[in-house]
């Protein structure tokens, strides 16, 4: 049975629209990884999910600018969604960014950070962040059904790490936060996680022709 959620109560105010044009400027200029996606669709794509799983105004503010910090700015970016729209607002997308740092740390230091963030946060934090992570997972899914293997070529870590961390995520959340979401996540993965068996199958198999193709034959 798909759990229940509690709907959002009250429509949206002026506040949001204003949210919207705010990471709009903010992000206008971003394609999604490996499209021709503006990079706004994904925004507003989290900011769904997370009204539809019932989170309130701040939260969706929030999931419109989770990447602001991130991508656009660091901490003057920072400063001005605490002006702009409040400590609420702020703290979630403090928590869904993994690094303004400069330089970045590794990739697998800013995803062990990640799942620690998580596995501590509040339902409105975790709420967000699993919002990201299906609407990435429902991307990486479609694009993998059109593209084939090709698909994990635009990421910057193999196709285990990357199934690794949203699986992590996942295991970081456990039964503390109850969605929709997560029935989704679950399924999305483990589609992802048996077409990458297949491709280590192939891979495997082709490999194995190679070696037996290279063996010279037994002299008469």
């Amino acid at each position: 049975m798909i759990p229940e959620t509690q709907t959002q109560s009250r429509p949206l105010s002026p506040r949001f629209a204003h949210a919207l044009t705010y990471a709009f400027h903010l992000h206008q200029h971003q394609l999604r990884k490996g499209s021709s996606v503006p990079y706004i669709s994904h925004l507003m794509s989290v900011a769904a999910l997370v009204l539809e799983d019932g989170g309130n105004e701040d939260a969706a503010i929030a999931a419109l600018l989770h990447d602001a910090i991130e991508d656009q700015g660091g901490n003057a970016t920072r400063n001005e969604i605490r002006k702009q729209f409040g400590d609420a607002v702020l703290r979630i997308v403090d928590a869904c960014t993994e690094s303004d740092e400069t330089p970045k740390p590794s990739w697998k230091e800013r995803k062990l950070r990640a799942i620690a963030q998580l596995q501590q946060a509040e339902p409105a934090i975790q709420r967000v962040i699993l919002a990201d992570k299906l609407h990435n997972l429902r991307c990486i899914w479609t694009d993998w059904q059109r593209q084939g293997d090709r698909v994990w070529q635009r990421f910057n870590a193999s196709p285990a790490d990357i199934l690794w961390f949203y699986r992590a995520c996942l295991d970081a959340v456990g039964d503390r936060f109850s969605s929709p979401m997560l029935i989704e996540l679950r399924t999305l993965l483990t589609n992802l996680e048996n077409s990458l068996d297949n491709l280590r199958g192939c891979l495997k198999s082709i490999a194995c022709n190679v070696k037996h193709s290279e063996i010279p034959p037994s002299p008469p």
